[in-house]
């Protein structure tokens, strides 16, 4: 029988360091092209302070990204320690966007930061500028590649479920390339990842302002910063609304769940602003809607229905049963691998089989399910609707306030209006709110994702390892205890170095 608590347990532990990992990824992502901006004005006007701001960012960037590795290559480890079944499954698929990953994007981003810092002085200024964009190249393809396989694991295409070695093997690799649920999401990510790196720098530079000291690399990076950071934040608004819609094409129940919509509403749906979802009782209290803008966004259309949660349960009891017709199936050919008739109907049902699966929770006789079995197991693919409902809001709502700060930011620098005090503290106060934003989005695309590991194939308490309940207790204390000391050494060296400013790298680094 399944352990649920070393199921539980190995989602915590997952869930955690995912989190972690992701607080240094975004500002990888958004530094990388800032500094490639900010040396390319340096090659093209020769003005030294932009090699000065070019130098200081970098090395803010560079603990940042030690850090990144850091937690990166230990979270991958649990693929193997916790989620043994589910590498063995989908490792096949899910191991070869992972692999180029390593091989183009992390050893091209590893090798040419070294460059980036020791090579200054070796290096000509354009050879220089061509290793800081291969720097900032090899962060946005190492997001390419895991959002290529976070994608499959939200729509799985190219692939095929091969009951004679019970695997999940790749058909067609163009299609899980192409992936346009990855797609969308790699443009999202490294959009945010842009605005995140922007108020970063806008922050810091706020803070220099309001001290008055570094005046003019803070100047020149605000202005860098409120261009490039409103494009960004721009960006994300517009790749989200492709986001949602490519979600109620291929994940309708992510979509209900995070408008805590349990019936379905006539054509074009409305958008709930905001409200109080009850799982317990099925309904969404208090709710203010705004008409037809969730129909627009969702299906692109005026007559297109959005079905709610009920509905769509509904729709997952049918799934199921076929499910059952997949998974009796499975159990003749493993039985008599020469079933043709057994072949056919997994081959016209294998697409529902993840479904089938999902009553291993209640039964272990899947064909035998009960009524009130199936029932309970079309409700577990209902999310956490409130923890979906309230993350999806604040996302948006910081997502509109960066649009506004940089637009603000913008406004001022253009017209040399560096010192406004107001908009110093609100840029400086800003600094968190970007990772806030980028935590909760991975918590609407995961959470929004349960009780799936693979969207419709594999229930996530069936990936886990066959572990024990303290040996996942001691992996979740080892974590915590290192990521605390590796957050105590980055806090310690960015503030550190952020006190003591670019003309501190300038005296011990030299020009």
């Amino acid at each position: 029988m399944i352990n649920f608590d070393v199921v539980q347990l190995a989602r915590t532990q997952f869930g955690l360091t995912a989190l972690y990992h992701f607080l240094f990824v975004p500002l990888t992502i958004g530094m990388s092209m800032l500094l490639g901006i900010m040396e390319t004005i340096y090659v093209m006007t020769g003005k030294q302070i932009w090699r000065d701001m070019t130098k200081f960012w970098g090395v803010l960037f560079g603990i940042n990204f030690a850090m990144g590795v850091a937690t990166g290559i230990t979270m991958e480890f649990q693929f193997g320690t916790n989620w043994a079944y589910y590498s063995h499954y989908v490792g096949d698929v899910f191991g070869v966007p992972l692999a180029i990953e390593g091989l183009m994007a992390f050893f091209l981003e590893g090798t040419f930061i070294g460059l980036f810092f020791f090579g200054w002085d070796r290096l000509s200024k354009g050879g220089h500028l061509i290793v800081t964009w291969l720097v900032a190249l090899g962060s946005n393809l190492s997001a390419l590649w895991i959002l290529i396989a976070n994608g499959w694991m939200q729509h799985p295409v190219g692939a095929a479920f091969n009951f004679e070695t019970m695997r999940m093997e790749v058909t067609n690799f163009a299609e899980v390339l192409f992936n346009p649920v990855a797609q969308a999401k790699f443009v999202h990510t490294i959009s945010a990842g842009y605005v995140t790196g922007s108020i970063f720098i806008l922050a810091i530079s706020a803070y220099y302002l309001l001290r008055n000291r570094n005046i003019e690399l803070a100047k020149r990076s605000m202005a860098v910063t409120a261009a490039f950071g409103l494009a960004s934040a721009l960006s994300v608004v517009v790749l989200g609304d492709e986001s949602g819609y490519l979600a109620n094409l291929h994940q309708r129940m992510k979509i209900a769940a995070m408008e805590g919509m349990w019936n379905t509403e006539p054509a074009p749906a409305s958008f709930n602003l905001i409200g109080f979802p009850n799982q317990e009782e099925r309904t969404t209290h208090g709710e203010i809607k705004i008409p037809y803008v969730l129909g627009l966004i969702a299906t692109r259309s005026f007559t297109e229905p959005v079905l709610g949660i009920n509905d769509l349960v509904k729709l997952t009891e049918d799934d199921i049963a076929k499910g059952m017709k997949a998974y009796a199936a499975l159990q003749n050919l493993k039985a008599n691998p020469k079933d043709q008739d057994s072949k056919k109907i997994l081959d016209s049902y294998s697409s529902f089989l993840g479904y089938g699966l999902l009553l291993k929770r209640y039964t272990e006789n899947v064909t035998d399910a009960t009524p009130e079995q199936i029932q309970s197991a079309a409700w577990d693919t209902v999310p956490k609707v409130s923890v979906l409902f309230w993350s999806f809001r604040a996302m948006v709502a910081c997502g509109f306030f960066f649009i506004l700060l940089f637009m603000t930011a913008l406004f001022l620098t253009s017209k040399h209006k560096f010192h406004e005090r107001w908009f110093l503290w609100i840029a400086f106060l800003s600094f968190p709110l970007p990772w806030i934003a980028a935590e909760l989005g991975w918590v609407v695309a995961e959470v929004g994702r349960q009780p799936w590991v693979i969207e419709g194939m594999l229930p996530t308490f069936l990936g886990v390892s066959s572990s024990s309940v303290s040996a996942v207790y001691t992996s979740i204390a080892g974590f915590v205890l290192l990521y605390t000391l590796l957050a105590m050494v980055e806090i310690y060296l960015m503030v550190k170095y952020i006190k003591l400013g670019p003309e501190y790298m300038i005296k011990t680094q030299g020009n």
